[in-house]
């Protein structure tokens, strides 16, 4: 997810991607960009409702990690089922997670938005390091819900699962 070509890139910067090695084998509904993501997680839902603000063109769909299809896909990417520590974004068959998820975002919602590659710059290591200590802290720091929010009627098609 990144404009620079892939080789230009230390082995550590390169966003960790894991495109299918055949025709895509995900659930039905999943061929447009979409975020799994978790649904009690305050932090989580504000992020996602300032997505569907920015999303004029309505690309990406949404499904709280904590539905049946949502599980089913962080089991499927090898994503812990029990602890909804990141989020789960495919875009065009390729998969993200941690900070290269929210980078993979912001670049499909375009400009100013795709300025957060530059994210890409940082080691993996520091990503990885920074995203687990804002997922671990949450809770603590943003709150968390006693149950998932019911999309409006408006959004309810953008939800799957």
């Amino acid at each position: 997810m990144t404009d620079l070509p892939q080789s230009s890139l230390p082995p550590f910067n390169r966003p960790k991607v894991q495109r299918p090695k055949s025709s895509p084998s995900e659930p039905s509904g999943t061929s447009r960009q979409l975020i799994v993501f978790d649904g009690v997680c305050v932090l989580c839902s504000g992020s996602v409702r300032m997505v569907v603000r920015l999303d004029r063109k309505s690309r990406f769909r949404f499904a709280t990690a904590q539905s049946p299809f949502g599980e089913a896909l962080f089991r499927k990417h090898g994503l812990r089922t029990d602890a909804y520590e990141t989020n789960l974004v495919l875009v065009d068959g390729a998969v993200f997670t941690r900070l290269d998820s929210f980078v993979a975002v912001m670049a499909e919602l375009g400009w100013p938005w795709r300025a957060a590659k530059a994210l890409l710059l940082l080691p993996r290591p520091l990503r990885d390091w920074l995203y687990e200590r804002v997922a671990k802290n949450r809770y603590a720091l943003f709150g968390k819900k006693d149950s998932c929010d019911v999309p409006s009627a408006e959004l309810r098609g953008r939800f799957l699962g």
